[in-house]
Formats: structure tokens, sequence, C-alpha cells
């Protein structure tokens, strides 16, 4: 097959419609994103439904404070830790094909995460999930790299794939919230169920297989190490996020094992003629820039929004649903900046755009230090919507300035690092926000008059345990350890806040290393145009190279 597109036959039929739909440079490479963006927005919506549902699940399962940590925490852990494996996977044994499986096995999970009666068992549903999300979400990304070849294109679809991101992490409150005002907190899983069976069946229909760079064998030690490493890495810091120390056992094991393996694996990478991930792609100032931006601003605000639901109802006494909706102008504002990045970014170049987003971030977080004991909707509402316009911009500049550094050839290698990017700084977030909560709330309830010191030592681990202690003591001293864990709780969300304002400021200046114009010459020449007919022509191989593209056509016949 050759490198363009050919005429549309006169006379159509089914069979020659879904000819169209599997070749993913035709006109319906649009009809593909819609179906990739769907299946995206339910792992996003899982990534962060659990958040306003953590008071029911505590009072229902009654979890401990580091068990509290891993059912939140564990899905992006594992997701994080085998990105890469199943993206380099899928370019072995096709994309289509594992994100089929990841489909089945998220809503496996999702069952078992419903009728979860204890937490472990809740805590390997969402094991489970992340594991299902990991096959998912590398694919998203790379076929979007892939049927988009043209710049200006792809810089829309990218805009439009981040927008559904947003939405979803930021609609998972909202739909969390209604389901919990109606059912019990399981449904917020149910609801996957049909989803992922609905995506299943239509993805197997549309979707076209597509491979990558099959050169050499799978280095299946490679990965392994690679998971193991990421996951090591992840869990020594979520459990200094739970109160176990820096200097634990549990800490500084997990730590340095995770670092030992990452070191292990850098090694073996570039000593291999074939490696898992092209670790040269780091040595590109924007690609290596890019990655770092995203880290930051997932690290800044994952763990920031859940500190925050519960700030909504813990605090402010809303419901779930009351704190969905609040959070809806965040999701209004971060699909205007996922949509308005196409337009913004050719004529604020990287550089601007990216800086420009974390400044706007840094901006909403500081508005919001002066939340207080008070319900101030509007001051909510000012800092929701410019910190979700500024993280969106942010990420949306580095999204695609990452892909546009790399070759069709290494797209499924580059998705997978810039979504386990984005997953492990979101993982690390939780962490690192609970840890510095955990430092600022602890002390404000060390003595509380009337509140034996084991009850205080309970009661130090949250604000939901504080307030389920408090039930169990006499009026005045229940009353006492209300409003003083109610303090501490505010003052430790001051101190996240401006944690995360700081780091936002940190990915500022990284981003000055960003290229400071759009530039559409690379990797093509003709990236950046489109052929009248408005169907994207992929430029053809250099000789001797097994182009990506290429791969994919000769598999749709």
């Amino acid at each position: 097959m050759s490198g363009t597109t050919t005429a549309a036959p006169t006379r159509p039929s089914a069979s020659r419609f879904l000819a169209q739909l599997n070749r993913p440079e035709g006109a319906n490479r649009w009809v593909v994103l819609i179906v990739l963006c769907v299946s995206l927005a339910i792992v996003a919506i899982d990534s962060t439904v659990l958040h306003v549902a953590v008071p029911a699940v505590t009072e229902d399962l009654k979890p401990g404070a580091i068990q509290l940590l891993w059912i939140v925490d564990v899905y992006p852990l594992v997701c994080a830790s085998l990105l890469i494996l199943f993206g380099t996977l899928g370019d072995r044994v096709g994309r289509r094909k594992v994100l089929l499986i990841g489909y089945a096995a998220f809503g496996v999970a999702s069952l078992m995460a419903a009728l979860a009666h204890d937490p472990q068992l809740l805590i390997a549903a969402r094991a489970l999930l992340g594991l299902g999300g990991a096959m998912i979400m590398p694919a998203t990304l790379s076929i979007v790299r892939q049927v988009f070849p043209d710049r200006r294109e792809r810089a829309l679809a990218i805009g439009i794939w981040s927008a559904v991101a947003a939405v979803g992490a930021a609609a998972g409150p909202l739909l969390g919230g209604f389901l919990l005002e109606h059912y019990w907190w399981g449904a917020v899983f149910l609801i996957n169920i049909p989803l992922m069976f609905g995506s299943l069946l239509v993805g197997r229909w549309l979707l076209p297989e597509s491979f990558g760079d099959r050169d050499g064998p799978w280095d299946v030690v490679g990965a392994l190490m690679a998971a193991g490493g990421l996951f090591g890495m992840v869990l020594g810091v979520k459990r200094a996020g739970g109160g176990e120390g820096v200097l634990s056992g549990m800490t500084v094991v997990p730590l340095v094992l995770g670092a030992l393996l990452l070191f292990l694996f850098v090694r073996r990478q570039r000593r291999r003629k074939h490696p898992l991930v092209d670790l040269t792609l780091f040595s590109r100032p924007a690609f290596g820039t890019s990655v770092g931006c995203i880290i930051l601003a997932m690290l800044a605000l994952v763990g920031l929004m859940l500190i925050a639901a519960q700030y909504l109802q813990l605090v402010l006494g809303l419901s779930p649903l009351q704190t969905g909706l609040r959070m809806v102008p965040l999701t209004l504002a971060a699909m205007a900046g996922g949509l308005s990045g196409s337009t913004l970014l050719p004529k604020l170049g990287p550089r601007r755009m990216v800086a420009f987003g974390f400044c706007l971030t840094a901006l909403g977080v500081l508005t919001l230090t002066f939340m207080g004991h008070q319900d101030n909707w509007l001051l909510l509402l000012t800092g929701f919507v410019v910190l979700g316009f500024g993280l969106q911009t942010t990420l949306f500049g580095s999204y695609e300035s990452m892909l546009s550094e790399v070759p069709q050839g290494q797209a499924g290698g580059a998705a997978a690092i810039g979504e386990t990017s984005y997953q492990l700084g979101g993982g690390i977030g939780i962490a690192f926000i609970g840890s510095v909560m955990n430092a600022a709330y602890g002390p404000g309830i060390s003595a509380v008059p009337g509140v034996p010191s084991a009850d205080l030592e309970n009661a130090r681990h949250s604000l939901g345990e504080a307030y389920e202690v408090s039930h169990h003591l006499d009026g005045g001293a229940g009353a006492a350890l209300r409003e003083a864990a109610k303090s501490s709780f505010v003052h430790g969300l001051h101190v996240t806040l401006l944690a995360s304002a700081g780091l936002l400021l940190v990915g500022a200046l990284a981003a000055l290393k960003l290229p400071r114009t759009m530039d559409c010459s690379a990797p093509a020449a003709d990236e950046c145009e489109t052929p009248a007919s408005g169907i994207a022509e992929i430029p053809a191989p250099a000789s001797g190279a097994r182009d990506r593209t290429a791969v994919a056509a000769e598999s749709t016949g």
C-alpha cells in the first residue's frame, strides 16, 4: 500500500465503509478519535470517581489509614508501573488487541470493586483496574499520533484528547456524588461495566489494528524491571506519606530497590541493540522537558484535588452530589483549555504556552488559600476556573511537544513514557501532598481537653477518623475534638496549597527549556501541510526502515 490515500469508490457498500474506517489515514480518522476518547474518558473517570466516596468507604469498610491510602493510590500506582510493559507489548502483538483485553479486565475489576466487602478485596480490585488502565491508556495516545500525521490537525486532536481526559477526571466526583446520593458507594464502579462492554464491542468493530517497531525480540526482563522499579519508587513515597517516616524500613527498602531496578533497566536498555524504550529520546530537550512538566503538573494537583473533595464534604458539610457540582466549573474550564490549545500553541509557542499554563495554575491554587471554615462559593468558582484552564493548557502544550518530537515509528514508546509520567506524577502527588497534609494536620490535635490520648492518636490519622472518634465521646469533648480537627485540617489545606503552588512555579521555570516556536518541519518536511482533499498523506518510510504506519496499513489490508 502506498503512503497516500486513494479516492473513495463511487458505489458505497458496508464492506467498503468498514474498510475506510480501518484505514488510519482516511477521512474517518475522526471517528477513530471519538472511539479512543470514549475509552479514555472511562479510565479518567475511574481515577477520581472514588474521591467523593472516601468518607462512605471509610464508614462502611472501616479501613485503616494505610489501607485507605492504598484504596485511593493503588490504581495510579499499578497503572504507572505497567504502562511501559503494556505499551511496548502492544507494539509487538497489536495495540488493538491489548486495548480490547484491557477493556475486559477493566470491566471484571469494576465488578469486583463494587461487590468488595472488606478493604483487602477493594484494594485488589483497584489494582486490577490499574492493570486494565495500563493496557488502555498508551494505545489511545499512540494511535492519535499515528492517524494524525499533520501537526496542525494533530494539535487539534490532542486538544480534544486532553479535554476528554480532563473532563473525565473532573466529572468523576460529580458522577460519584450523584450515585452516592441515590445508591451505595459500590455504584461508582458498577457504571464501568456497561460502558466497557460497549467499548469492547464498538472497538472490535471500528478500531484498526496497528503495530509498532517489532525489530528484535520483546525485552520481557526489561519490562518487568521497569514495572518493579516504578512500583518500588512510588510505594516508598506512599509509605512515607502514610506516616511510616522517611527513615522507616517500609519506606527505605522499596525506594532503594525501586531505584536499583530502574538503574539496571536504564543500563540494560543502553546496551541492547533493540531496546524496549529508546532512551535517546530524553537527549532531546523538548522531549525530556515535556515529560518533566507533565510529572510536575500532576504531582502538584492530583493529591490536592483529593484533599479539596474532603474539604468540601467534611469542613463545609456539602453532600457528595453538591461536592461534584462545585467541581463542574473546573471541568468546563479544563475543556476550554484543551480545545483552545490548538489555537494558542501556534501563536504562543510551546515555551510560553506551558510556562503561562503553570503560572495561571499557580495563581488558581493561591486563590484557594483564602478558603476557610465558611463556604465562599465565588472564591471556589474563581479558583477552580483559573486552575482548570491553566492545568489543561500546561498538559496540552507538554503532550503536543512530546509527541511531535518523535517520529511515528517511536510513537508507542513516547506515548507509554508520557502516560507513565502522568500516572507517576499523580501517584507521587497523592503521597507527597498526603505527607505534607499529615505533617501539618497532626500537631493541631495533639492535645484536646477531655479527649483520651488513645482517641487523639486515632483522630490524628485523618479528619474523617477524628469525626468518627468524636461520636463516641461525651458532648463537650466530642465537640471540642471536631472543632480542633476542622481547624487543623483547614491549616493543613493551606500548607498543601502553598506547597503545590511552589511546585507549579518550578514547572514554569522548567518550561523555559521548551522550543520557542511550534516547528512544523519536524519530523517530516510537509507534516503541517494538508492536501486539498482534507485527508492527510502519510510520508513514505525511509529506505530500510519499518515505519509504524506502514505496518498498520498492511495489517488492515
